[in-house]
């Protein structure tokens, strides 16, 4: 139970790896606010694990703040930050020449504008509970270059970027801010991915075969926990081998 007592707010938590950290993160005790731009999806995870979810659209910076502000209102406080949601799908299989001007700035409102607001937003909850705590959910595809995805790989680049100027910021409050860099992992999320990305990572993990989500949730809630903090700024590769930080 190292996430009792502790409030967790865990964003793009209607299905995927967001839903299997709620449930990891219920099992250790936390405190959970569940948000996702799928209200009833996020319902619907929420009513699994005796969470309250709230509706968040990572693209509005109006909505981001009114979750914050729920969240001052309900709970009173926020101990973790987990930036999971993200604009994951629909966004690979072509050129880098071949995106779109508006897809690009989806991607990026989204995933990189929408985890610095989210994490602006509670940033005075955290400094205040003491214990702070950001894990931003990245991507190892920006540690090894994937081909065809250049605006999610670019994204989650940034976020990584993210992670260590935030965590020079915020340290002095005692809020550790980590990065987690999965690779493919098999839930609905990632039954768009061709069969031979799915089978490139499977066969060059040093663990191989598939990765299932459940398998990178323990680590996620521990980076959530008061036992984290030794590990700011650091991003880590959960990704069974395939890719290892220099």
């Amino acid at each position: 139970m190292m996430l009792a007592g502790r409030t967790l707010l865990i964003t793009g938590a209607a299905r995927g790896l967001g839903r299997e950290i709620a449930r990891t993160c219920a099992a250790e005790g936390a405190r959970l606010v569940l948000a996702d731009i799928d209200l009833p999806g996020v319902q619907a995870t929420a009513e699994t694990v005796g969470a309250r979810a709230v509706p968040v659209d990572l693209g509005d910076a109006g909505s981001i703040s009114a979750l914050a502000a729920s969240i001052a209102a309900h709970e009173g406080g926020l101990h973790a930050l987990i930036n999971n949601g993200a604009v994951a799908t629909d966004v690979g299989g072509m050129g880098f020449e071949d995106i779109e001007l508006e897809l690009w700035d989806r991607v990026m409102r989204v995933n990189v504008r929408g985890t610095w607001l989210m994490t602006r937003a509670v940033a005075p909850m955290l400094r205040a509970a003491g214990t702070g705590r950001v894990v931003n959910v990245a991507s190892d595809t920006a540690l090894w270059g994937a081909p065809n995805l250049l605006s999610y790989t670019a994204s989650k680049g940034a976020v990584m970027a993210m992670t260590r100027s935030l965590a020079r910021e915020l340290g002095k409050d005692r809020v550790g801010v980590t990065c987690v860099a999965p690779g493919i992992l098999t839930t609905e999320s990632t039954d768009y991915v061709p069969e031979a990305r799915h089978r490139l990572y499977a066969e060059g993990r040093a663990i191989p075969g598939p990765q299932s989500a459940d398998e990178i949730t323990g680590t996620i809630a521990f980076l959530a926990s008061e036992a984290a903090l030794t590990l700011t700024g650091q991003v880590l590769p959960v990704n069974n081998g395939f890719v290892f930080n220099a």
